[in-house]
């Protein structure tokens, strides 16, 4: 499946909101504790969504066509979760597929695409986070390669850090 990725703007901020607590529903029917704040986001999780829409940081992610699959955001730096570093990297956060397309590859297809054009910009790393108590998010990060390189605590969540070499 082809996808191409659509800068989310300003105005859009609602549907990027309703998208994370559609993923926090989904979540909770596995019965995993991730991601639960999203169904009320606390202020300090809004504005960073606004900020990461300003810094032109989140995408909507689309079939050719133009129908919606999901959405991710994708940093040249993340303080926040790693701290300063030295080699060059990207960071990506927030991947949400919709539920109705869940087991299609498309996370998989989204990562892939964020590597291509990591290592095309002279990224050395393909970084990303991801809950701790979220066993199959971490295994399925895992099997595409990336390895656990740290730990971050966090108010809202104990998040496992992993790093692909590119």
């Amino acid at each position: 499946m082809d996808i191409t990725f659509r800068q989310i703007e300003n105005k859009d901020i609602q549907i990027v909101l309703d998208m994370f607590k559609a993923a926090a529903e989904k979540i909770n029917k596995m019965n995993v504790d991730h991601w639960q704040y999203w169904k009320n986001p606390p202020q300090e999780k809004i504005k960073w969504v606004e900020e990461g829409i300003q810094n032109n940081e989140f995408f909507f992610v689309d079939r050719k066509s133009g129908e919606n699959l999901g959405m991710v955001r994708i940093l040249n730096e993340d303080l926040l979760y790693w701290g300063e570093q030295k080699e060059k990297a990207k960071y990506v956060h927030s991947l949400v597929v919709k539920e109705e397309y869940n087991g299609l590859g498309i996370g998989t297809k989204v990562l892939q695409e964020i590597e291509y054009s990591a290592k095309y910009d002279g990224c050395k790393y393909l970084r990303l986070d991801a809950d701790s108590k979220n066993i199959k998010l971490c295994s399925y990060y895992e099997n595409l390669g990336f390895k656990k390189v740290g730990i971050k605590e966090l108010p809202l969540s104990t998040c496992n850090l992993y790093e692909k070499s590119l």
